[in-house]
């Protein structure tokens, strides 16, 4: 079965205190709901129309457990605290089996 797969390349970052706040929360929701975090804020090489700024990888045993994990309660709270303190392009990926 194919994994899925968070991918999060920030834009920009207008409010570390909600970034933090997010931080807080984001984790124990992503662990809750099965994912690993495979990269988080280490180095960035951009290329084309990338910006270096924060990227995130987040694993998931299938794309299925990925989409449950982004709805459910936990995360949807941290969400909240993060609200427009981020431009970021996020997104639900399927790994290839």
């Amino acid at each position: 079965m194919p994994k899925g797969y968070w991918v999060s390349a920030y834009r920009t970052i207008s409010d570390p205190a909600k970034l933090a706040a997010y931080n807080k929360l984001a984790p124990p929701a992503v662990e809750a709901g099965g994912g690993r975090i495979l990269a988080r804020g280490s180095r960035v090489v951009a290329h084309d129309a990338g910006i270096a700024e924060r990227t995130v990888l987040i694993e998931f045993d299938s794309f299925e457990q990925a989409v449950a994990a982004h709805e459910s309660a936990a995360y949807q709270e941290a969400l909240v605290a993060l609200s427009d303190g981020v431009e970021r392009d996020f997104r639900i990926v399927e790994g290839i089996d």
